[in-house]
């Protein structure tokens, strides 16, 4: 009896252990299965990462695939972020149950969610964002009852907010923003009682603010800017004690701040209602804000008067402009060592401008307009040395215009003085406002003859100099100012021929000479082709022009005879015109020589006619083999163009026109690349803008070829097939160090050399391009952004409600808050650029989860294991050196390196490293290397 029962139970444990093998092997089937029919419905694979989903390893070892040991080799983990996919997502991706992190962000996925990702129980991250999805939000996604992060922001959602999420208790970040959603807010979100982040802007809501969300204790950042939300902020939002940020910006919504806002929210650093309708004052609790970086009030209807503001220490933009303030303007404000942007304008403030303003040294927007503010400029402000725009007009000031004003060199946005009473004259001097792109002195009392200095501000875009008494002549040295789009000197007592050389300024679009006392020949080419354009009455004396103007002609008429002197006149007039003649017969064919020499190396001539057809030509089609590589916004070709039997091998840029924001790409890059020269910036060559054979448009830009390819092709080879073996590819220190040295030097260009600083927001190893000697070039500015830019509605330097600028791993965390773009973002990825070439470590590697990124890893590291976390190939070979002595000297320089990479991606933006100081720190290195 006792056998029986043993063997019986023997055979009991068998077939459970072989059941239970049996499931785990099903189980693992259908994971291979659905990520077969995800590769399935990918169809353009640019990086080839799907290539390696085959059979001859096991799915577990694919790219992007991760499985877990204890689980019998269940799928936990699918990664394919910024991939530059295309194709859609199939239901059998719901049959990965053990799945707990999805990233599919940063592609072009397109069509609908799938409802069948309801059916992961266990996912906790789930990352959709920037893609093309469209269709509604599943609602059963609320059955992924684990989901800690849901981010679907930037696509094309459309639909209401499923009112189901609320039931994800777990939930921590909750981002759809960006995207066509319709309906109101769940009030029920309530319950997602461990939200920390609530990212709902730029959407298409209605309704108002529930004051249930008053009930979400945890919520550090709640951004619900530009969602047409109406009513009042419900009391109980200001109760989250909390918050950090709060963006409840271009809204419609109304009433008053609360007064206990400086009580109840005391963590809060960014604070935006701009674009509303809220009424009443500045609560006088808002000083108990110690750490609050960014205010914005404007754009409301707020009364009252520009609140005390000697605790805002660690302030950085106020924004209080198109209000309805009064008072003077604080001379505390002078004690804000921190602010780069001031907004006062249009208001009812009156007194006059406070001196102390010129304590102010970070200064760089200062805007007063619109006021009723008197008294003189202070000469102090000539002390604000980053000022790059100022706008003092349409107030009450006189007095003359201190020197040390326009003597700021860093003015290269605007200046605009105009409609007050400034008298004198406008003491401009050479080289002083060689950068600015926009002046406005009109409609004051400023006297005596135009400036001929104004010649040397090559980058004038606007010129207004209208409504004063200036006299004279226009100076010839105007004829510089051929990129002039705006030019008005009407209503002055300006005489003499209008100048010749206006009709050469092609990018003119507005030229106003009007009332003033010209005469002589109008011009008829150019601007004065067009009535609609150039204005020119008034002027009494003017003859001649197209025939639309009806003046007199320019002939002598009537009279007597030509007195002696006047024949005299005429004949000396006509020997030198026959003189000029034959110099020009002489000289012109050797002029032209010189001239046709000198086009020669450049293509401009015929590059500037490109079309669709001709770039379809030189990439033979934009096929595939000639396929380089795949940025954010489209692909790059390379292409071959011929001029006068001449071949010039040239990367082709194709916008992919149908992924949002490429447009703004395009203009962007074009925008940033117009004016910038630097060896280590790509070279531009021209651009297409046209349609292609069926009609859609096209837009492509053309860059001179790099033959090294990019930084991210030698730091991470990708696997070469058994057809094509080729030495791998491997960097030298030495070689690492120069890179990182060209591209710290464009960087410290682009911030401080270029007029209007530019950041580039997308530095990483792949935007780095390397020519036949490894000298780097930073490519790829679709993301660019100039610091200076200024709208009526939103300032450039506020925080950004359109989500992180630069690639995962590479954008500086304080983009993740929405916050504004500066040059610490760009220093931020430098630096972990600069770790990653030494380590040779993606900053997305695996390895990096939780707390752990590139920078604390190579942080933890030093000083004593640099060995441990450098790149291996950079501690054999010759790069170790002949000597003790010179491994110890090449391993002291990685650890100085090791620490100029973590000084820069430190987590705080003003505490990074200035890029000047690191481009002299890392020479300092190369001569240690060199030594």
């Amino acid at each position: 009896m006792v056998t029986f029962v043993h063997r019986l139970i023997l055979t009991c444990t068998f077939f459970t252990a072989l059941l239970c093998c049996w499931s785990s092997e099903q189980g693992n089937e259908t994971d291979r299965l659905a990520l077969l029919a995800i590769r399935a419905q990918i169809k353009q694979d640019p990086h080839r990462v799907i290539s390696s989903w085959n059979d001859s390893v096991h799915f577990c070892q694919w790219h992007g695939v991760a499985c877990s040991p204890q689980q019998h080799q269940r799928l936990i983990v699918l990664d394919l972020k910024s991939q530059n996919l295309v194709g859609s997502l199939p239901p059998q991706i719901g049959n990965l149950s053990f799945l707990r992190a999805l990233h599919l962000q940063n592609n072009s996925f397109s069509d609908e969610i799938p409802p069948e990702i309801g059916r992961l129980r266990r996912l906790q991250v789930l990352r959709l964002d920037n893609n093309l999805l469209t269709g509604p939000i599943p609602v059963n996604v609320s059955s992924c009852f684990n989901l800690i992060n849901l981010n679907v922001g930037y696509n094309n959602l459309v639909g209401k907010i499923p009112p189901e999420i609320s039931t994800l208790s777990k939930l921590q970040l909750l981002v759809l923003q960006v995207n066509d959603l319709t309906g109101e807010i769940p009030p029920s979100f309530a319950n997602l009682l461990s939200l920390k982040i609530f990212r709902l802007n730029d959407n298409n809501l209605e309704g108002s603010i529930p004051s249930s969300l008053g009930q979400l204790r945890n919520l550090t950042y709640i951004s619900l800017a530009s969602c047409a939300l109406s009513g009042v902020v419900p009391p109980s939002i200001y109760n989250l004690s909390a918050l950090v940020g709060f963006d409840l910006s271009r809204n419609q919504l109304q009433g008053s701040i609360s007064s206990y806002l400086g009580n109840t929210l005391p963590n809060l650093q960014y604070f935006y209602i701009n674009g509303n309708k809220f009424t009443g004052s500045i609560p006088l609790s808002i000083s108990n804000v110690k750490n609050l970086a960014e205010f914005d009030v404007s754009e409301n209807e707020l009364i009252g008067q520009v609140p005390n503001l000697q605790n805002f220490v660690n302030l950085e933009s106020l924004g209080m402009g198109n209000n309805h303030f009064t008072g003077n303007i604080p001379t505390d404000i002078g004690k804000l060592s921190k602010l780069r942007r001031l907004g006062l304008q249009n208001n009812h403030l009156s007194g006059s401008i406070p001196s102390s303003l010129g304590n102010l040294k970070m200064l760089t927007i200062l805007l007063l307009q619109g006021n009723n503010l008197e008294g003189s400029i202070p000469s102090s402000l000539g002390e604000c040395h980053r000022l790059l725009l100022l706008n003092l007009s349409q107030n009450n000031l006189g007095g003359t215009i201190p020197q040390q004003i326009i003597g700021l060199p860093s003015l290269s946005v605007s200046l605009d003085l105009s409609r007050n009473h400034f008298v004198g004259p406008f003491p401009l001097e050479d080289g002083n406002l060689k950068n600015l792109s926009e002046l406005d002195v009109s409609d004051n009392m400023l006297s005596g003859e135009l400036s001929g200095s104004l010649g040397s501000c090559l980058s004038l875009k606007v010129l207004h100099l209208q409504g004063n008494l200036f006299k004279g002549q226009i100076p010839s040295s105007f004829i510089s100012l051929e990129r002039i789009q705006d030019f008005d000197v009407s209503r002055n007592n300006l005489w003499g021929e209008i100048p010749s050389f206006l009709e050469g300024f092609f990018f003119l679009k507005k030229l106003n000479l009007s009332f003033n006392e010209f005469h002589g020949a109008v011009p008829v080419e150019g601007v004065f082709e067009h009535l609609s354009v150039t204005s020119i009455i008034g002027n009494t004396k003017l003859c001649g022009g197209i025939a639309d103007l009806q003046l007199p002609e320019c002939n002598a008429k009537g009279g007597g005879g030509l007195s002696h002197s006047l024949i005299l006149i005429i004949s000396m007039s006509g020997v030198i015109g026959i003189a000029m003649v034959l110099s020009l017969v002489f000289l012109l064919p050797s002029r032209k020589k010189k001239r046709k020499e000198m086009e020669m190396p450049t293509m401009s001539n015929s590059l500037l006619k490109l079309s669709f057809s001709a770039l379809l030509k030189a990439t033979d089609g934009f096929a595939s083999a000639n396929l380089i590589g795949v940025g954010s916004f489209g692909s790059v070709y390379k292409g071959v163009l011929l001029d006068d039997d001449r071949e010039q091998i040239v990367a082709v840029k194709v916008l992919n026109m149908l992924r949002r924001g490429a447009s703004k790409s395009f203009i962007a890059e074009c925008e940033a690349l117009r004016n910038i020269r630097h060896r280590n910036l790509v070279k531009i060559i021209t651009t297409c803008s046209s349609v292609d054979f069926r009609g859609n448009d096209f837009k492509a830009l053309v860059y001179e070829f790099m033959n090294n390819g990019s930084l991210e092709e030698w730091l991470h080879p990708t696997t070469q097939t058994e057809e094509v073996r080729e030495a791998p590819k491997s960097l030298s220190i030495l070689q690492r160090l120069d890179i990182a040295i060209d591209v710290a030097s464009a960087l410290d260009y682009l911030h401080n050399h270029c007029g209007t600083p530019i950041v580039h927001c997308d530095l990483k190893p792949s935007n780095v391009l390397l020519d036949n000697e490894l000298t780097a070039h930073v490519s790829d500015f679709g993301l660019a952004r100039f610091l200076s830019k200024v709208t009526s509605n939103v300032s450039g330097n506020q925080v950004s409600s359109i989500g992180i600028k630069g690639s995962v791993g590479y954008a500086a965390p304080e983009y993740g808050m929405g916050s504004k773009v500066t040059t610490y973002g760009d220093v931020y990825s430098f630096g972990i650029l600069l770790l990653e070439m030494f380590t040779r470590k993606r900053p997305t590697d695996y390895m990096f989860s939780d707390s752990l990124n590139l920078h604390n890893f190579v942080k933890a590291a030093l000083p004593d294991e640099v060995t441990e976390i450098a790149d291996s190939l950079l501690l054999q070979g010759e790069n170790i050196g002949r000597s003790p002595n010179d491994t110890q000297k090449m391993l002291e320089c990685l650890h100085f390196i090791f620490q100029i990479g973590i000084a820069c991606s430190i987590e705080s933006p003003r505490d990074r490293k200035g890029i000047s100081d690191v481009v002299s720190e890392l020479q300092s290195i190369r001569g240690i290397l060199l030594k």
